[in-house]
């Protein structure tokens, strides 16, 4: 009886009533086990040791998510294009769950509401995808809490629908070292990404990229990875040499 009046009141504390009609507002479910929740708001800036040693955050549910969105995305699309093939259907998914997509798609949901972190500048890198990976980890714990099916309704109905034009996503290719590629392949040219630069530690790395074309530099990119230096030097060639 104790112990059910203490749960009474911890579920009803005012932090968790406001965390409650969040989830509610962001999600269109009702959490059972609110601890959950709110572990997936704790960004590994504000991480404390529990018990045992173990700096709790929300990576560990945010990979949870991530591997949950990814199959259901993969689900969704595969029943929506049936005359597709594999490559379609795998760039298509890369555009929804990406990092840039899915922070704008967490701020517009109100993501930033309920995130809790310290903002430390010194390293920049891990808060690039902040609201991304939040939403990752409160898919991870809706999985966790309410199962796949309300974590699927949830993905298909908050997510896709509402969220993402599909539309526009088939039509407007945004990735501009797959453009590079394929206009070199036209014009018979070759190109080359080359890492000119890395900058910072091991924990807040910039990168610097160059891409040639016949050995020739035509454009610089920068990011916090690899990647993403590339995708900025293949962007600002598309601009320079006129490629749509």
């Amino acid at each position: 009886m104790i112990r059910t009046i203490f749960n009474a009141l911890f579920f009803n504390s005012k932090d968790n009533k406001k965390l409650i009609r969040s989830i509610k507002n962001i999600a269109g479910i009702s959490p059972r086990n609110i601890e959950l929740y709110k572990l997936a708001t704790q960004h590994r800036s504000i991480a404390k040791q529990n018990d045992i040693g173990f700096r709790e955050s929300n990576e560990r549910l945010e990979y949870l998510g991530d591997a949950v969105l990814g199959s259901i995305v993969a689900e969704y699309l595969f029943k929506k294009y049936p005359l597709k093939d594999e490559g379609f259907l795998t760039e298509i998914r890369s555009r929804i769950v990406n990092r840039d997509a899915l922070n704008l798609v967490a701020k517009k949901m109100g993501i930033s509401n309920i995130l809790e972190y310290t903002n430390n500048r010194t390293n920049r890198q891990s808060y690039k995808s902040i609201y991304g990976d939040t939403l990752e980890a409160l898919i991870g714990a809706i999985y966790l809490d309410k199962g796949y099916k309300s974590t699927r309704k949830f993905i298909i109905k908050k997510l896709l629908r509402q969220q993402y034009d599909l539309d526009k996503i088939v039509l407007v290719n945004t990735n501009y070292k797959s453009k590079i590629i394929e206009w070199a392949h036209r014009q018979n040219k070759d190109i080359k990404f080359e890492i000119t630069e890395v900058k910072g530690s091991s924990h807040n790395r910039e990168f610097r990229a160059e891409l040639q074309v016949e050995g020739k530099p035509i454009a610089e990119g920068n990011g916090y990875s690899k990647k993403k230096a590339e995708q900025d030097a293949a962007q600002k060639s598309c601009e320079k040499l006129l490629i749509e």
